[in-house]
This record gives C-alpha cells, structure tokens and sequence, in this order.
C-alpha cells in the first residue's frame, strides 16, 4: 500500500531523482545542467541533512519513494547554515564557468543565500519544498504530505511556514490555495504562499 513515511537514510537517492524530474516548473529537467545533482543539493537534500525529522516520504507498496515534503523551521538559521556550512560543502562540483544561463542563475542563488533575505521569514519563519512524480499527482499524497508537515511545525510551535513557486508551474500555483495557503506578494516570475499554524494568527496585509 503507497503510504507516508519519515525520511530515513539512504532515501537521498530518490530525493535527488524526484527533485530533478520535477525542477522545470514542475516538469521533468534531466540533462538541462552539467550535473542534474545541483537540483538536488539546493532545494531536497540539505533540508534532510539539516532538518530530517521534518522530511517525510511517500513509498510505494514496492518499495519506490515518489514523493516527498522537506522543510526548514527556522528559514533566517537554515539559510545562515546553508551558506556556511552546506553550499560550501558542494560548491566545487558548479563552478560557473562554462554554465549556462540558467544554469549561472541557479548557481548564484546558491552563492547569495543568507539569512534576512527570505521576504516573508518575519512572518512565516519556516519555509517548504514539495515534490510528487507524476504518477502520484491528483491522488491527495500532496495534501496529505502537508497535513504532515504542518503538524510537525505545529508541535514545534512554529508560527507559519510560507514557499515560493514558479509562477510558470500552473499546478503548483492552483494547488496552495486548495490546502489552505494564501497568496502573498511575490518577485516578478514566482508565486509566493503562505499559512499561518499559530492560533489567532493573520495574514499580514
């Protein structure tokens, strides 16, 4: 039976597949960089090195992981351990010379993560990544996976959790809304959401 289950180690692998054939605005970006990994090691796998207890897995009744949710509780602390201690770790397999454009782009996000940058942290200090390989789209696996998390963030005490989506990524952008996040403002070519987990909580205007 598909059900949701705790990352655990050795599910990285499956990670970095799902996270690379979902990166193109939710469509499959295999080949697009000189190393597909670099997908992976900035938006899957140092939330799980960081945060595991708050990365959670769909496997399949064979044993296949085809989904997953990963998060940060604390976006201003991930971001200052992802530019001191992670990024740094893994920076040598991108160097830029010799990338892409879009490719470059990626790499200098890396490069300037930090803390105080995240537009929405003050207000919604944890932030997420969700990802689901086709096959297990428009099943409730990704309500599910939220339901989750926020859980998790909840028993923390966290006040609210926010995410940024591309705004060319329709089902992503149509789906937030449907389990329970609001729209907020966003940087031209991306959709920012976000829920408050607090009692009492609002949305700033």
């Amino acid at each position: 039976m598909t059900d949701i289950r705790p990352f655990r180690p050795g599910d990285e692998p499956a990670l970095t597949e799902i996270c690379v054939r979902t990166a193109d605005a939710g469509g499959d970006a295999t080949g697009m960089f000189r190393d597909d990994q670099l997908w992976a090691d900035i938006f899957a796998l140092p939330y799980a090195v960081r945060h595991p207890d708050l990365a959670f897995v769909v496997e399949t009744d064979d044993g296949r992981v085809v989904g997953y949710i990963v998060a940060a509780p604390d976006t201003d602390d991930f971001e200052r351990w992802f530019a001191q201690s992670w990024w740094p770790s893994v920076r040598d397999r991108y160097p830029p010379d010799g990338a892409g454009e879009r490719e470059r782009g990626i790499i200098a996000y890396a490069e300037n993560r930090a803390p105080g940058r995240a537009r929405h942290a003050a207000e919604f200090p944890a932030h997420l990544h969700i990802d689901l390989l086709p096959e297990l789209q428009g099943q409730g696996f990704g309500r599910r996976l939220i339901d989750r998390l926020l859980a998790a963030l909840a028993a923390r005490g966290v006040a609210g959790v926010h995410l940024v989506a591309s705004e060319e990524n329709t089902g992503a952008v149509l789906f937030y809304p449907r389990v329970g996040f609001t729209a907020l403002p966003s940087e031209p070519g991306s959709r920012a959401f976000g829920r408050l987990l607090s009692p009492g909580g609002r949305i700033p205007a």
